[in-house]
């Protein structure tokens, strides 16, 4: 019996999964027929940390400098670069990518939104941008808290494309 989303022995499962072909083995989906449209996604990631550390980062206080510019460099670059790092992603010509920060009692969250006009969403390059800026925070802060926690990588809002808009929580069940 074949397992559940098994694309070598279910052959139903391989037509649903769209990075498999027939024989099980991955490849890079086709959109050269998807119609273009503007596409933008919003992704988070939570770094949760100490308070004095959040101090720090509110006053630029940190020993490697300031913490909160480097790591929206290193988003911004990263949802660039996604499809370098996610290998079945296909290069986006990015319009726009925005990585801020929340400050919260116990965590800073990295809100990620990446916009272009394509054949593709661009769900991965949010999630790319909010993780890695999320580990440049955790970089620049391993020196006073080196049991600083990344979590809570995930989709929050996507617009643009066949399946149409969609956020967490607006009960879609979908994340929820």
């Amino acid at each position: 019996m074949a397992a559940v989303n098994d694309p070598v022995n279910d052959p139903q499962a391989a037509a649903r999964l769209t990075h498999v072909r027939s024989d099980g083995s991955a490849h890079m989906v086709d959109v050269s027929v998807k119609p273009e449209t503007t596409r933008e996604a919003t992704a988070q990631a939570v770094l949760r940390t100490t308070r004095e550390v959040l101090s720090l980062l509110a006053e630029g206080g940190l020993p490697k400098g300031d913490a909160l510019a480097v790591a929206r460099v290193a988003g911004i670059l990263a949802a660039k670069r996604t499809s370098d790092l996610i290998p079945l992603c296909h290069p986006l010509p990015i319009s726009k990518v925005t990585v801020d920060f929340e400050l919260e009692m116990d965590a800073v969250r990295v809100i990620a939104t990446v916009k272009t006009r394509g054949v593709t969403g661009v769900e991965m390059e949010a999630l790319t941008a909010a993780s890695i800026a999320a580990l440049g925070v955790y970089d620049m802060v391993k020196a006073v808290d080196r049991q600083a926690v990344i979590s809570d990588v995930r989709v929050l809002a996507k617009s643009g494309g066949k399946s149409g808009d969609w956020a967490l929580g607006a009960g879609t069940g979908a994340g929820e």
